[in-house]
Formats: C-alpha cells, sequence, structure tokens
C-alpha cells in the first residue's frame, strides 16, 4: 500500500493526495495498492505538474499498525504527525485512532520512497 505526500508551498505544512487535490491530515490520504500502479503514477504526475502548488512530490510505503495504514519509515511518520517536539503541537495534538497508529507503528528508519536521491557514489 502507498500514498503520495509532498510539501505545501504556502507554509511549508505536509500534505497528502487525496482524489485530485492535497489535505492536510494523513488520515485522509488516499491509498494506492499494488493493482492501482497507473493510478499512483497519474497522481504522482499531477502533483508534480503543480510547482506553485508543491513541491517534492513523491510516493510512501505504508504498513499495517493498529487497524490503520502508517509510513514503513520513520522519517514520513513524523512528518505526517507534524512537529514531534511536543504532543499537544501539530497534527498530533487532534489525537484519534489515525493518530494513535502513527505512534506505535514500527519500521525501517530510511525513507524507502527517496532511497536514489542519498545515494552515495
Amino acid at each position: 500500500m502507498k500514498a503520495i505526500t509532498a510539501n505545501r508551498l504556502l507554509d511549508g505544512d505536509v500534505v497528502f493526495w487525496k482524489a485530485g487535490q492535497w489535505v492536510e491530515r494523513f488520515g485522509d490520504a488516499q491509498l494506492f495498492d499494488e493493482t492501482a500502479e497507473a493510478d499512483l503514477e497519474a497522481a504522482i504526475a499531477t502533483g508534480k505538474g503543480q510547482p506553485t502548488v508543491v513541491v517534492d512530490v513523491y510516493p510512501i510505503d505504508l504498513t499495517p499498525s493498529e487497524g490503520h495504514w502508517a509510513p514503513v519509515s520513520y522519517r514520513e511518520r513524523i512528518r505526517a504527525l507534524g512537529p514531534t517536539n511536543e504532543p499537544t503541537h501539530g497534527k498530533q495534538a487532534e489525537g484519534g485512532d489515525v493518530i494513535e497508529a502513527l505512534r506505535h507503528a514500527s519500521g525501517a528508519a530510511r525513507s524507502t520512497g527517496r532511497v536514489d536521491l542519498i545515494r552515495r557514489k
């Protein structure tokens, strides 16, 4: 399962793709399974075609967590939760099942969606 993320240019907030528009909450993100690869690529292309709206559009891998989906990588879970310096700040302050699933998810430390960008020569 995958979702698409980006950073909104207006305020730098992390956003997620949902049915043709960007939403702020990971729990609202559109999920793509392996059979929807063409839809995933089309959505990424559409997002990358919005250079005045968002930057750094890429898919993220998801894993099941407490009955919901959560990003595999620690980096993406932090981005989905918002600032993690204090539980009363950012997106995690709203609480709920999705936020708890993000907090308790486990997985890789490295972002799987951007591995090609950080390879050394």
